[in-house]
C-alpha cells in the first residue's frame, strides 16, 4: 500500500491540478510498481509561504524580493 505525500506551497494551485497530480502519481506506481490504484494513497499538503523558508528567508520573502528584482529590469 503506497503512501505518497506532496508538500507545496499555498498559492493558486488549483482543484483540477491537485486531481492531476494524483491522478499521474497514482497512474506512475502502477506502471513502474505494479502497486494498486485503489491501495495508493497520495496526501497533498498545502503550506503557507510564510511557513517555507529556505537560503534563511520564508519564500514570502524570497518571492517579494524576486518581484522587486524582475521590476528594476
Amino acid at each position: 500500500m503506497p503512501f505518497v505525500t506532496v508538500r507545496i506551497t499555498r498559492d493558486g494551485v488549483t482543484t483540477e491540478q491537485k486531481a492531476q497530480v494524483i491522478a499521474e502519481i497514482t497512474e506512475t506506481l502502477e506502471r513502474v510498481l505494479n502497486k494498486r490504484p485503489d491501495l495508493t494513497h497520495i496526501v497533498i499538503e498545502e503550506v503557507d509561504t510564510d511557513n517555507w523558508g529556505y537560503a534563511g528567508i520564508t519564500t514570502t520573502q524570497y518571492r517579494k524580493q524576486l518581484a522587486e528584482t524582475q521590476g528594476q529590469s
